[in-house]
């Protein structure tokens, strides 16, 4: 695993790469929030160094913004005390109007550019042993490591394609954590004068750093690489910046947000808007590495494209999209539905894990009835489904649970599809 430098603690108001009249108005926010607070209460919520916090205190007094309200103790070591005058909480109110963003202090985008630049996906190398341990928990057809393991260390962009049901969404997720770095994400971006809100705890995993890694600017957060996954509710506006009228501040869509990690389209074909519409916002991020974000100011800039993107469909390549935004995505990788093996295995798994006595005879008896005898498609959703349906008429009936013929061909009528003379063979059900 490797942790990735960081910007160090600036120590004066020029090295935060912000304005001071910029700081000036955050602090008159913070403390119009928070009323009467020592320079040590502000360094926690700007994250900024206190002594950085104590230059802006003094230049604040100069401008007659803020006034010391004594010791916060008796302790003459203890902090001073300070509040916003009349003066200063008409400037707080005056930067509530132009954005009513409260909280640590944002990065500029050239330093947002360089840290993501340096810790890029492309400098973590994923090797065959990481691969498997991040996918031991699934079932894999032969064959199919062996693709993962190249697409992975790619860091571009990846179709998995199949049937529904066989576990491509697990694997876009073992993907991802097949990843150990440590990386930073900022609080928040300033661009334009513009504040852009970026890390989002949802998305985010926090990790500690070792004992040994030095000072770190606070205003950036120690992250594994993101795992985001989207799915059949994202629409074309939902990968541009989202402006709140009324905070008048931005979000960072949610595939800025994987930068340097795995953005997962879920169910791609399923959206509002078609394939073809998504692939065509996607040419210029997929094929030249960055993206084009634009504010409600008209003010356009780039941000890098710096992740693995996993598209996930039930649909055959050649009906997303036509060959010059096929060939964008660069690994195209058809995940089977399980055979006779994989799917008892599958099933052995299935009861382990809802501690339930496992009977190969009867799985085996059950798919030579409904699978060979009857050509329907086997799923790697399909043992998960019929336990969990045994289960609840086990519940029902009053009667213990227990796998056999009886139940299996009970819970196959609840969910299948039954497949009729002369029909084009289909799953045996659609998950």
């Amino acid at each position: 695993m490797t942790v990735f430098t960081c910007a160090t603690p600036p120590k004066t108001i020029e090295e935060t790469g912000l304005s001071s009249s910029y700081l000036i108005g955050l602090t008159c926010k913070i403390m119009h929030e928070s009323g009467t607070v020592t320079p040590a209460q502000i360094a926690e919520q700007i994250r900024l160094p206190k002594l950085v916090c104590r230059q802006l205190i003094k230049e604040m007094t100069a401008l007659t913004l803020v006034e010391a309200q004594g010791l916060e103790t008796a302790d003459i070591k203890s902090d001073i005390r300070y509040s916003l005058t009349d003066l200063g909480k008409k400037w707080a109110l005056e930067a509530m109007l132009i954005s009513q963003y409260v909280g640590p202090a944002p990065v500029t985008l050239p330093m947002f550019e360089k840290q993501i630049r340096l810790q890029s996906i492309n400098n973590e190398q994923i090797h065959r042993n990481e691969i498997e341990k991040a996918m031991s928990h699934l079932v894999l057809p032969k064959g199919l490591m062996s693709q993962l393991g190249p697409a992975a260390n790619s860091g571009r962009s990846v179709l998995l394609y199949g049937e529904p049901g066989n576990g491509k969404t697990s694997l876009a997720e073992a993907l991802g954590n097949s990843f150990h770095d440590t990386v930073f994400f900022p609080h928040a971006l300033l661009v334009g004068n513009q504040i852009i809100r970026f890390y989002d705890e949802t998305l985010h995993e926090v990790v500690d750093l070792p004992e040994d890694t030095g000072p770190i600017d606070a205003r950036w957060v120690a992250c594994k690489r993101p795992v985001v996954i989207a799915g059949g509710e994202l629409s074309l506006d939902m990968l541009d910046l989202s402006f709140d009228p009324t905070s008048r501040f931005y979000e960072a869509p949610m595939h800025l947000k994987a930068l340097g990690g795995v953005f997962v389209l879920d169910d791609f074909g399923r959206q509002s808007s078609t394939p073809q519409e998504f692939l065509n916002r996607w040419i210029v991020p997929l094929e030249k590495g960055f993206d084009i974000m634009s504010l409600h100011t008209g003010k356009k800039f780039t941000v890098p494209f710096d992740q693995l993107v996993v598209f996930s469909s039930n649909m055959m390549p050649e009906e997303l999209g036509d060959g010059a935004s096929l060939r964008r995505i660069y690994f195209k990788i058809h995940v089977p539905s399980p055979t006779r093996e994989d799917y008892i295995q599958i099933f052995e798994d299935a009861c382990a894990e809802h501690d339930l006595e496992w009977k190969r005879a009867v799985v085996e008896e059950f798919f030579q009835a409904e699978y060979e005898a009857k050509s329907h498609i086997t799923s790697g959703a399909h043992p998960g489904f019929l336990i969990r349906h045994i289960i609840a008429a086990c519940r029902y009936l009053d009667r213990p649970v227990e796998l056999n013929m009886e139940l299996l061909e009970l819970a196959s009528r609840n969910v299948s599809a039954a497949k009729r003379g002369g029909e084009k063979t289909k799953p045996f059900w659609k998950s």
